[in-house]
């Protein structure tokens, strides 16, 4: 039974060669997609074709003070923030 506002998360296949590839194309299509306020770029994951229940994030999950996620790839060095580094 659902309760309160219905949600629906889309899921759009993008095929790449590599982990390392499939997560660079995801952390640039959820960027892009940050534009849209309905979209949540933060949770963006990536997942082997034939293992597609195993997601491996794209982006650290630390939630900042105000609610923002930081901005930087899972598993990085250093304080998060919501500043991309050059």
């Amino acid at each position: 039974m659902r309760r309160g506002r219905e949600r629906f998360v889309i899921h759009l296949p993008v095929v790449a060669g590599d982990l390392t590839g499939a997560v660079r194309l995801a952390r640039v299509v959820a960027r892009w997609a940050s534009i849209l306020p309905c979209a949540d770029p933060g949770e963006a994951t990536v997942s082997y074709e034939d293992e597609q229940g195993v997601h491996h994030r794209v982006f650290c999950d630390t939630r900042l003070p105000g609610g923002q996620r930081c901005l930087l790839r899972a598993g990085h060095d250093g304080p998060c923030t919501r500043r991309l580094l050059r």
